[in-house]
């Protein structure tokens, strides 16, 4: 540690929480153009119609800008400055398309009631096992990419504030070692199917991990649609049937983010977030230099700091 308090590699892990972010973000915006008509929408999927900009991010951009902006200043998950930043972008913006559960939450943090509380009452008790906790943390998984047993715990914290239920947390596990390994994966390129073995060893037991090893039985090759249909889109909006395909479409495209991020919204359900999580993923393993210029450009310029 030096004497900030922050690690001699803070820069490098920035750097790469930052390039998380932007493939995250860009996903976001792109994923959310496509709520359409499907058959407008699957028009535009066949023919690689990219949408018109400007391209606004959601609130899934939105709360991984709150976690990267924790972890620079603090070099971890610090869960009260996490809640209270949470707090803060939601009263700041509010009409970035929270579900109604977050918007319940959001607005008793905002309100100064105790995260913990909140985060444990909702859906009667049991907390939420929404896809919210995974849609946000890529970035997380990149800044711990050297150490996969504290990116479980980080993504565990980090998903904690809002999700009180243990699927919840599951998929932002899954989804954090599913891009600290995307990281690796530039250096090295172990076949693909490798990402599912690390995040299945990380991923405790449950039914996200369960919609997971059913990810892992199906072929790479498969229609986007059979993936679809066989472990859900999103379009439950819980962890199970998001965190399984989002997997599935980033190893099946680790070197081309361009590509990875067709296949996912060829899927449909929660697009913005299926986009998001790929897109965090695959920024790290494709690298910058996937992401179309074009489509940074037309994603709205991100508000790094609250």
């Amino acid at each position: 540690m030096t004497l900030t308090g922050k690690t001699a590699d803070h820069a490098a892990r920035r750097e790469r929480a930052l390039l998380s972010l932007d493939g995250l973000s860009v996903g976001d915006a792109f994923g959310e153009r496509f709520f359409l008509p499907l058959s407008v929408a699957a028009s535009m999927v066949e023919q690689r119609a990219t949408p018109a900009g400007p391209w606004s991010y959601t609130d899934d951009t939105e709360m991984a800008l709150s976690i990267v902006q924790v972890l620079d200043e603090h070099g971890r998950i610090d869960q009260e400055a996490l809640a209270r930043l949470f707090a803060t972008r939601y009263r700041d913006n509010p009409r970035r398309g929270y579900g109604g559960t977050a918007h319940d939450i959001l607005q008793a943090l905002c309100q100064g009631e105790p995260w913990r509380r909140i985060s444990a009452q909702v859906f009667g008790g049991t907390g939420s096992m929404g896809n919210g906790g995974a849609m946000r943390v890529a970035p997380l998984g990149a800044w711990f990419a050297d150490d996969l047993d504290r990116v479980v715990a980080e993504a565990r914290a980090s998903a904690e504030v809002t999700h009180f239920h243990s699927e919840g947390q599951a998929g932002a596990i899954a989804i954090a070692v599913a891009a600290a390994w995307a990281h690796r994966w530039r250096e090295t390129h172990p076949p693909a199917r490798q990402l599912f073995e690390v995040v299945l060893e990380h991923t405790p037991p449950g039914a996200t991990r369960r919609g997971l090893e059913k990810a892992r039985a199906l072929p790479l090759e498969a229609a986007p649609s059979l993936a679809a249909k066989e472990l859900g889109s999103g379009q439950r909006i819980i962890s199970e049937d998001t965190v399984p395909y989002s997997v599935w479409c980033a190893a099946r495209h680790l070197g081309n983010y361009e590509e990875a991020l067709w296949t996912t919204v060829s899927g449909y359900g929660d697009r913005d977030t299926t986009c998001a999580i790929v897109g965090g993923i695959v920024a790290l393993s494709a690298g910058r230099e996937s992401i179309p210029p074009t489509w940074l450009a037309a994603r709205e310029p991100l508000e790094r700091r609250a």
